[in-house]
Formats: structure tokens, C-alpha cells, sequence
């Protein structure tokens, strides 16, 4: 065995010193290291060897195999330096030319319209509040009145980690966290990234990203949502956009709302971008249901208040006049420098 691990290693090395190109090299490489090189073959077959000599010819094998190795790298390295010296020597460099520009880095259209969604808040009076990404249960679901029998609890429908862990399918849960320190009153702001089992299409992905906002306070009343959320509108599409809003449900609010804003492209006589329909619906509200804010710790006797939620893709997405959600998260620089 001695003999014919020293037969491989000439014939290896000796190979080798000739080559002339990496792509030959590589291929002696693997014909002598690789899955089914000799050197392998051999270590294959030490299942017929008496136990006894294993350990011996494992250390030839393992020696040969180092050898080989070595002067590989060192064959590899000097191609390496003469292809470098003949490029050098066929290149010629005009230092006159000017110097190529650096790439400069540029804000994405979900953080441009984020940046503009909190400054309208701030101004306000609103907290940005962050919260965590994988949540429990209880903070998704059970905490915003969502009990366990919900159909919004569905699996096929939300990335659970365990029966208590899940990846969160709303940012409402920073709500609840907040209205549990007891600090009253809230004005806050809660964007985040959020998760569902969404099929990926032009208006669906199974990770996007919600903003939602929660005010708590005495003597808080729907005419508060509504002027806060008319001004919010006005802010982000326009001075002269108006609101509209329509009855929904939501487990966490009641009385519910979907709120809509009549098309900033038409002024709402009806156009393709608002499907003729002179409105277009762009975020959930409501007043945050009593039982939500018992269990948070806060007597709904004494205290009020409303909740909004809106998709950060969906202003992108109307905002710019964007028609493809995808768009946003394929990292096609030509479309990105647009913004």
C-alpha cells in the first residue's frame, strides 16, 4: 500500500509542476481529491483492511494527501502571480482619465414614505414606538380581543414558531405593550415589520410592514379619529383631499371603520388609478373596544380612545403610483433611483 500511495503522489506531483492553466490543475485535483479521486478510493476500501494496519495506512493516505495539497497551492499561487504580472504589463492606465464616481447609497420608497408618515405624526404630538418581531400569542391575538377559537388564529393563515410564539401578523401588539406600563394618556405611533401567510403577487407579500397608531385619553370621542385622521390625509395627499369613512369590523375597536380618500390623481370624477370610483380605501380604524382596554389594565369608564392602521407599501404604492408590490423588495437600482 506504501508503494502505491508513493506511485500517486509522484504521479500527482509530477503532473502538477507540468500544468499550465487552473482549469487543468482542477481537474487533477479532483481526479486525485476529489469524491471519487484516488486518494479517496483508497480511504473507501479501508473497510477491507485488517484493523490492525488502519491506522497506519490512514497516516499515508493523510501524509500523501498533505503533500499533494501543498504543492497544489503553491502551483495555484504562481499561476496566480504570472497571470497578474501579464495583465499588468498588457494593461496601460491613462492617469489623465477622471476617477470613476462612487456609488452613493439612496433611501428606499418604504423609508421615504415612513419618514413622511412619522413627521406628520410627530407634529402631532405621537411617540414612534417600536416592539418585538416574533411575539406571543397572547400580545397578537388574545390581548386584542381575538380569543382563542378567532378565525384570525388560523395557522394556515400565521407563522407560528410554537403554540405561544408566533412571528407577529399586526404591530397592534406594541399597543397593547404600552397601554400595560400604565403611563396615560398615549399618543403613539407603532411601524414596524409584520408577517402572514400571504401568496407573493402585485398587492400581497407574506412580510410587509403596518403602521398603526393608538391615542388613549379622557374624554376621547370618534370626531378625535376622524379629525386626526382627515389631517393626516390632507398632509400626505393634498390640502384639498377628503375622507370618507365606511362601517367594518374589527375585534379590537368598536364602534369599526375602513376609511377611504378620494383620488388625489382625478379629484374624485373617477379615473383608471382609482378604478373609476372617484375614492380609494387606505387604512382600518375604529375605537378601541373596552375590553381591550380592561385587559391592559386601564378602566374603560374613565378612559378612551381610538386605533388606526395602515399598510406602509400601500402609501408607497399610491403615493408613487406604483402597481407592483414586488417592485419594491426585487433591489432593481434602476427603479429605486426614480425615488
Amino acid at each position: 500500500m506504501k508503494a502505491k500511495l508513493d506511485q500517486i503522489r509522484e504521479r500527482a506531483i509530477a503532473q502538477i509542476k507540468e500544468c499550465e492553466n487552473t482549469d487543468k490543475l482542477n481537474e487533477i485535483r479532483v481526479g486525485i481529491l476529489g469524491k471519487k479521486g484516488e486518494l479517496t478510493g483508497i480511504l473507501k476500501s479501508m473497510k477491507d483492511v485488517a484493523p490492525e494496519e488502519r491506522p497506519q495506512i490512514g497516516q499515508w493516505v493523510n501524509e500523501t494527501r498533505a503533500e499533494i495539497e501543498k504543492v497544489l497551492e503553491e502551483r495555484y499561487a504562481k499561476m496566480e502571480r504570472l497571470v497578474r504580472e501579464a495583465k499588468l504589463k498588457a494593461e496601460v492606465i491613462d492617469v489623465t482619465l477622471p476617477a470613476k464616481k462612487p456609488e452613493i447609497g439612496h433611501r428606499h420608497p418604504n423609508a421615504i414614505a415612513l419618514e413622511e408618515v412619522e413627521r406628520i405624526f410627530i407634529g402631532m404630538g405621537y411617540e414612534v414606538v417600536e416592539g418585538p418581531e416574533v411575539e406571543k400569542d397572547y400580545y397578537n391575538f388574545e390581548a386584542l380581543n381575538i380569543p382563542a377559537d378567532h378565525p384570525a388564529k388560523d395557522e394556515q393563515d400565521t407563522f407560528y414558531v410554537n403554540g405561544d410564539i408566533l412571528l407577529r401578523t399586526q404591530t397592534s401588539g406594541v399597543q397593547v405593550h404600552e397601554m400595560e406600563k400604565g403611563k396615560l394618556p398615549i399618543r403613539m405611533l407603532a411601524p414596524g415589520r409584520v408577517f402572514r401567510a400571504d401568496e407573493v403577487d402585485a398587492t400581497h407579500s407574506p412580510s410587509f410592514h403596518q403602521i398603526e397608531g393608538l391615542v388613549i385619553d379622557k374624554h376621547i370621542t370618534f370626531a378625535d379619529l376622524k379629525g386626526t385622521l382627515a389631517e393626516f390625509a390632507k398632509e400626505l395627499f393634498g390640502a384639498d383631499t377628503k375622507v370618507k369613512f365606511r362601517p367594518h369590523h374589527f375585534p379590537f375597536t368598536e364602534p369599526s371603520a375602513e376609511m377611504d380618500v378620494s383620488c388625489f390623481k382625478c379629484g374624485g370624477t373617477g379615473c383608471r388609478f382609482c378604478k373609476g370610483e372617484g375614492w380609494i380605501e387606505i387604512l382600518g380604524c375604529g375605537m378601541v373596544h373596552p375590553h381591550v382596554l380592561e385587559m391592559s389594565g386601564i378602566d374603560p369608564n374613565e378612559y378612551s380612545g381610538f386605533a388606526f392602521g395602515v399598510g406602509l407599501e400601500r402609501i408607497a404604492l399610491l403615493k408613487y403610483e406604483i402597481d407592483d408590490m414586488r417592485l419594491l423588495y426585487e433591489n432593481d437600482i434602476r427603479f429605486l433611483k426614480q425615488f
